[in-house]
């Protein structure tokens, strides 16, 4: 369980002076031209040189090509040159064999897709809901919190960003709580199996032929496991490959992904089934230490469940394609490792405490990560205006801001983890996003809460519960987690997606985006 940040930035556009530009040019001759300099929005001349940079390879090799063609053509004759292989038998079959064999390597050699067929995220029930009055009144109730912790959390939900209609398990809504064994595991099932079944049935996937099963949850793993569970729960076959991934964060999930992306390199034709979760109910602090009380009010109920394959023939059917993950861990670092961590208090109570380094670890977190990333998605114009700011930063010593890249030419949708809301604050400053690009993150925020290494699910299916995913646009999900880490997934629609039935935004959809009062 945690939640992370950036650094600082920000992006203008045109202002107040488009409307005294359109008096001006009113004013002018009828035979004068309007000055286009002071009219042109520059982030069009940025784009137009992002395309012409992007494409200058492509510009210079196509006319070089032809002209090379025609001056072949022009010199050597072509009815010679066949009647010469014609009558060459050993250098066709030399030939052939060696470009059957570069294929034959290549084919063999070159990374699997990774396909995503379909994602599916668990919607509770309404009794689970918790609006923040039911909330205090339930803690006031309990008796395990001083006034001032009260008075503290009213406080941290006001702020936090989270609406009125997230869900806690069961075993909160009982007074006094019942944080048992048989209630976590009751959670667990229910979270679990009913995004599961929701995945089985929108994909008509047998569960039988799941060749791969990795499940992650960081603070509740029974013996047997909860990947054992799914086994048992749907009857998968005796040679299932099956993890458990635990005590990895809110960024488990893209590690999971990133896992069954390993595996599926290895064992061909396979499906994988990859679940996120969190589980709230043993993992509840019923104590008075402040740093240890902000998780009971961010965190809520939530769970996805994804469908993973390499077969070439689910392409077809497949919503996106897995482009790259970057993963960055900065747990040698002593501050980073225990900026979010599970301890006791003074009294003996169990809970996750975070530092108040918290956001600068994320800061530097994110930073390492996008250095990594950039390279990889980052238009050529954007690598060049970096290293060449950065160059003359360095070596001329000039007195010019660093440049940060432009995210935004690399990727057309963000999921940014729901950790709360200072985090998507300062990713949207950091990263230069506009509030269109933070949306999906504010609303999952206000409608689930923080669910942990399944909120970039709930973000994604709510960008396709809006129809904006479109054939090529590239998803950035971003999420961190304890230790510290920093990781990030970036995918590829391979089609206009539609959203899948019984999704977790099905019936509310059309009410967001709502306002957030700050």
């Amino acid at each position: 369980m945690t939640s992370g940040g950036g650094g600082g930035g920000g992006e203008g556009g045109a202002g107040a002076g488009g409307s005294a530009l359109g008096v001006q040019i009113q004013q002018q001759s009828r035979m004068a031209l309007p000055d286009f300099l002071q009219s042109v929005n520059l982030k069009y001349v940025k784009l137009g040189y992002h395309y012409l940079i992007s494409n200058l390879l492509t510009l210079f090799l196509v006319p070089l090509i032809l002209v090379t063609l025609i001056q072949v053509s022009q010199t050597t004759d072509l009815h010679h040159l066949w009647l010469h292989l014609q009558y060459n038998l050993l250098t066709i079959l030399t030939c052939s064999g060696v470009l059957v064999f570069g294929l034959t390597l290549y084919a063999v050699t070159r990374p699997r897709a990774v396909y995503l067929l379909d994602s599916a995220c668990f919607r509770p029930a309404d009794h689970l809901k918790a609006p923040f009055r039911s909330f205090m009144e339930h803690s006031r109730l309990t008796g395990d919190f001083e006034e001032s912790s009260l008075d503290f959390q009213r406080k941290i939900l006001e702020r936090s960003g989270l609406g009125e209609e997230t869900y806690v398990p069961e075993a909160m809504h009982s007074i006094p709580p019942q944080p048992s064994m048989a209630a976590a595991r009751a959670e667990a099932e229910q979270v679990m199996f009913g995004a599961l079944d929701n995945l089985f049935q929108n994909t008509s996937l047998k569960p039988k032929d799941i060749g791969i099963l990795i499940v992650n949850c960081s603070l509740f793993n029974p013996t047997p496991s909860l990947s054992a569970m799914i086994v048992n729960k749907y009857k998968l076959r005796g040679n299932i490959r099956s993890f458990n991934l635990g005590g990895m964060g809110c960024s488990a999930g893209v590690i999971a992904v990133d896992l069954a992306k390993d595996l599926l390199q290895i064992h061909r034709n396979t499906y994988a089934v990859v679940v996120s979760t969190e589980n709230i109910t043993q993992n509840w602090y019923f104590g008075n230490k402040k740093s240890m009380l902000i998780p009971n009010c961010l965190f809520r109920v939530g769970c996805s469940a994804l469908l993973l394959s390499n077969k070439l023939a689910d392409r077809r059917r497949a919503k996106y394609r897995l482009v790259h993950v970057v993963r960055t861990h900065r747990g040698a670092d002593d501050k980073a490792f225990r900026c979010v961590y599970q301890e006791q208090d003074d009294a003996g109570k169990t809970g996750v405490s975070l530092s108040k380094d918290l956001m600068a670890i994320a800061g530097g977190a994110l930073k390492t990560n996008i250095t990594t990333l950039g390279p990889l998605v980052l238009p050529i114009s954007e690598q060049l205006l970096f290293f060449v700011t950065l160059l003359m930063k360095k070596l001329f010593k000039a007195d010019v801001k660093p440049y940060i890249p432009d995210f935004k030419l690399a990727f057309d949708h963000f999921c940014i983890h729901a950790g709360g809301r200072a985090v998507i604050d300062e990713l949207e400053k950091n990263l230069q996003l506009r509030p269109e690009h933070v949306e999906a993150s504010r609303m999952t925020l206000h409608r689930f809460g923080n669910t942990s290494s399944s909120s970039i699910w709930y973000e994604l299916a709510y960008i396709e519960a809006k129809g904006r995913v479109k054939k090529g646009n590239r998803v950035w999900q971003i999420a961190f987690g304890s230790g510290f880490k920093c990781n990030s997934a970036v995918w590829q629609a391979l089609r206009n997606i539609k959203p899948s039935p019984n999704g977790p935004w099905e019936d509310c959809i059309d009410k967001y985006p709502v306002e957030i009062v700050t």
